[in-house]
């Protein structure tokens, strides 16, 4: 009698438990997708905005300026990445969270009301760059804290599947600057209007989203693992307690370097290559990127769960091998297509392998270190090696392009995923020997 008396409620509190998780991933999820957005409206409307900035007739020439920005954004994603550590380290995740939200409300607006090259000269892409740096500090304290929030909001045993909405939300951030250049491009703007004044609705759009997001993180709870880390020892969330962890730190930017490669390779840089180097249309590479994007954004769910049944070693193995195998054939492939299908298929097929450093880099890198420094440890070498190997990767293949030697960048590309390829090969499997529970 007893035992049926009290199994009702012992349901209860764990569908209630369950509903608290995934409100919580939910609220932390649509935040990372509005900064995600704010970010990527950048590089969606590139083709659009570059002139206005950066003159001259010579669109590869503009490209490659408005990608060394981009570029030059992410040398703030390592300050980010410390100085949001710190926040969400000592003060709280929520309260991290918050912050970096806003930071992008306040890049995107400004971009959104920046005068032109025209109108002001050299300050125009001065205050651009200014922006896109706010931007990156933002971004830089918003994987650390995200990938942190969503790691322990989980429940164990579906770890993997609930982390990788972080890269769910991310892709979503670029679809819907996609969805948002489709509806002007289509539906209320001629190409002549987005080039001389709509590229400046997507900014003043995020700048909107970013406030919205705030308010909603405002109303995040705090998780368990950092209240329970509270009582154990004293917060601190500094370079010298994450010190201690020279091999987990020397982990993150091993793993992480092939896969930021490959993955602003495979996104920001690929709206690019299919526009000048395969030589579609601008319609037709929309299209294209769009599809893509989908396809991988219902991949990372898919790759996570598996994560949790068979651990996460496989899957990053998985993600070297091919991506050190099938990078050059694969992008030599599809630079020599003229097919928007085939192009649609080909960065499919290399999203298979992507999808498999993408799903999960978050949550392998925040099992790597205990509570009290996991937002720091996840953010800041991740920020640090991103600069390096992610925000370069757009500026290096039109580098290569611009000298006449864009195969060049295919090999770079493939050596630096097969050297990550030796850090998946010998570090432990995170999910079998995790640092989720430790709050030392």
């Amino acid at each position: 009698m007893t035992e049926q008396a009290t199994q009702p409620a012992s349901d209860h509190i764990d569908i209630a438990d369950a509903k608290r998780r995934i409100r919580a991933i939910f609220i932390g999820s649509i935040g990372n997708l509005v900064e995600w957005y704010d970010f990527y409206a950048y590089t969606a409307f590139a083709l659009y905005f570059a002139p206005a900035f950066f003159p001259g007739s010579d669109p590869v020439v503009q490209q490659l300026n408005v990608a060394v920005v981009f570029a030059a954004t992410f040398l703030m994603r390592p300050l980010g990445g410390w100085l949001f550590g710190y926040i969400a380290d000592h003060f709280g995740r929520r309260i991290s969270l918050t912050l970096s939200v806003v930071f992008m409300c306040f890049g995107s607006l400004i971009i959104a009301l920046t005068p032109t090259y025209a109108t002001i000269g050299f300050a125009a892409p001065v205050i651009l760059a200014l922006a896109r740096m706010i931007e990156g500090l933002s971004l830089g304290g918003e994987y650390g804290a995200s990938a942190t929030y969503l790691s322990e909001v989980a429940d164990p045993k579906h770890r993997g599947f609930y982390s990788s909405f972080q890269y769910v939300t991310l892709i979503g951030g670029q679809l819907t600057a996609i969805i948002v250049l489709l509806l002007l491009q289509k539906v209320f703007l001629t190409p002549e209007e987005l080039k001389a004044w709509g590229w400046r609705i997507p900014f003043a759009i995020g700048a909107a989203l970013a406030i919205f997001a705030a308010v909603m993180r405002r109303n995040l709870h705090e998780t368990e693992a950092f209240e329970e880390a509270k009582k154990v020892v004293k917060p601190t969330g500094s370079i010298t307690n994450l010190l201690r962890y020279p091999r987990e730190l020397l982990l993150v930017v091993g793993l992480t370097a092939g896969g930021t490669a490959a993955f602003y390779t495979f996104t920001t840089y690929m709206q690019t290559f299919v526009k000048l180097s395969v030589g579609l249309t601008e319609d037709q590479t929309t299209f294209v990127i769009f599809g893509t994007l989908i396809f991988a954004t219902v991949l990372q769910p898919i790759y996570g769960a598996i994560s949790d049944r068979i651990g996460r070693k496989p899957l990053l193995i998985f993600f070297g091998v091919a991506g050190t195998l099938a990078t050059v054939p694969l992008l030599m492939t599809l630079k020599e297509t003229k097919s928007p299908f085939m192009a649609f298929i080909l960065i499919c097929c290399a999203w298979l392998f992507v999808a498999g450093y993408t799903s999960i880099n978050a949550v392998v890198k925040a099992e790597l270190f205990p509570t009290n420094v996991r937002a720091l440890g996840v953010g800041l070498p991740y920020a640090i090696t991103v600069s390096i190997f992610g925000g370069t990767a757009p500026a290096i293949a039109l580098y290569f392009k611009s000298i006449g030697h864009e195969e060049w960048f295919y090999y770079y590309l493939a050596g630096v995923i097969c050297l990550s390829l030796i850090i998946y090969s010998t570090m432990r499997d995170t999910k079998h020997a995790s640092a989720m529970h430790r709050h030392e």
